[in-house]
């Protein structure tokens, strides 16, 4: 697409896509026909069969490879829903804020920071390039730098957006157009890359290619937006496409595995949240098991759908809002079905672009009023009614991560703050401005809170 022509057709209005980035909107988006994969609302037709379990078992199909407690080896960590199972970290600290380890120059971009094994991996721009950096955790001494693209301008946010993931000795990146590449972790070498724009036949997404790699067993899995596939599976070795699946446009929200249903029915599967819905998939087959109308303005479904007891909470800002999804399986049929929903400019959670956190049977998320308007609040819901059980008024844009019973946030002020996440109100642990200003939720990994911004990569210290 033809860049110049682009930046006339966006009007200059600053909010933010995929849990990281800054952009711009257009004023007007053409009135697209939008798919429901063939379903009505709440309701799927597409069979489920214990031949599908096996074809899922044949392949070794899992969450990303083992990883140790201290890893955050993807977007939003371990389980991909933002939270850690570290302790001993920190219970304060001072407007000093915590000890600084190291701080080294990163670049321009959007998307979060992978940790796997002491291995730091983020990418980020210059003027000249996308490149894929990789760091020591220890001192943040570069271990490799690898170019994978020019330079992507959007008038949105400029640099890649997606976050890397670490498995199986590869790094899988997508750039800002939708290059899906691999990359050893051991030296940067590319391995293989896929156009998943062009395996699709579709276009890029307007704010730019924003889906975060998700590997399972032997694939990896990304949000790609074309006709011929909403999402699209590759072989991780090679980038051979595996499956595609749907023809929704992508919108800017990342694939999750998630645990959907109750009892002898409960399954993993792949849930994808598009521009006009969510849907579960079948990691093995592509099968699309289910789907749920849920159409924000502009495309812009952001956050990353929750699991709660094999049910989901979906979120969306644009004043739209959150519901509760029950999953049911019957025979060969699945249904999605409102336990309850916050929907309209009285939601009690409208996600912009941040992933809601659930920490000890709690919901915690940032609640953006009006149409990507300046004012958000942080607020912690009971899951069960969707009730509010507080809200901290004005407490700003920013983005958090939780460990040990608290919440690690960061914000476009460039403070980074620490949250009691009890549940019985709002008390603030700890603040220190040390960053610029960013959307990127932080990373942890062995103790290690790792921020980014547009200039610089920071290691902080916040065990106990």
């Amino acid at each position: 697409m033809d860049r110049t022509k682009r930046r006339r057709a966006v009007r200059p209005r600053r909010f933010v896509l995929s849990g990281v980035f800054d952009m711009r909107r257009p004023d007007l988006l053409s009135a697209c026909g939008r798919s429901d994969f063939g379903v009505r609302r709440g309701e799927a037709n597409v069979a489920r069969s214990v031949a599908r379990g096996c074809v899922a078992l044949a392949l070794g199909l899992g969450a990303i490879g083992p990883v140790t407690a201290e890893d955050w080896p993807q977007f939003l960590g371990p389980n991909r829903d933002g939270t850690s199972a570290e302790t001993g970290l920190a219970d304060a600290w001072s407007a000093e804020g915590p000890k600084e380890l190291w701080r080294v120059p990163g670049g321009i971009g959007m998307a979060g920071i992978a940790v796997r094994e002491r291995l730091v991996v983020t990418t980020a721009q210059d003027d000249r390039e996308q490149f894929v950096i990789a760091l020591d955790l220890t001192d943040g001494t570069t271990r490799w730098r690898t170019p994978i693209g020019p330079a992507y301008e959007n008038q949105m946010g400029d640099g890649p957006r997606a976050t890397p993931a670490i498995d199986g000795g590869r790094v899988h990146v997508q750039t800002g157009d939708g290059k899906l590449i691999a990359l050893s972790s051991d030296d940067g070498r590319e391995l293989w890359r896929r156009d998943v724009i062009e395996a699709t036949d579709g276009k890029e997404a307007d704010y730019g290619m924003a889906s975060s790699p998700l590997v399972i067993g032997d694939r990896v899995i990304v949000t790609a937006g074309g006709p011929s596939g909403t999402v699209v599976a590759c072989d991780a070795a090679n980038g051979d496409v595996v499956w595609k699946a749907g023809d929704d446009r992508a919108g800017y929200s990342s694939p999750v595995l998630r645990k959907v249903g109750s009892g002898d029915a409960a399954t993993d599967q792949v849930i994808v949240f598009s521009a006009g819905m969510v849907s579960g998939i079948d990691p093995a087959t592509g099968d699309v098991a289910w789907s749920f109308p849920f159409e924000t303005p502009y495309d812009c479904n952001i956050a990353a759908p929750i699991a709660l007891d094999g049910d989901l909470l979906i979120s969306a800002g644009e004043n739209h809002g959150s519901v509760r999804l029950a999953l049911t399986a019957s025979g060969d049929r699945w249904k999605a079905e409102a336990v309850w929903e916050s929907l309209g400019p009285r939601a009690v959670l409208r996600s912009e672009w941040q992933t809601p956190l659930l920490v000890d049977g709690l919901l915690f998320g940032f609640d953006n009023v009006g149409s990507a308007g300046p004012v958000t609040h942080l607020t912690c819901i009971d899951p069960a009614t969707g009730k509010s059980r507080w809200r901290e008024e004005r407490f700003g844009k920013g983005n958090a991560i939780a460990a040990d019973g608290k919440l690690f946030a960061t914000t476009m002020d460039g403070d980074v703050v620490l949250i009691d996440a009890s549940g019985e109100a709002f008390r603030e642990l700890g603040r220190a401005r040390v960053h610029g200003g960013t959307r990127q939720a932080p990373s942890l990994a062995d103790g290690i809170l790792l921020i980014r911004d547009d200039a610089e990569i920071i290691a902080l210290d916040v065990r106990r």
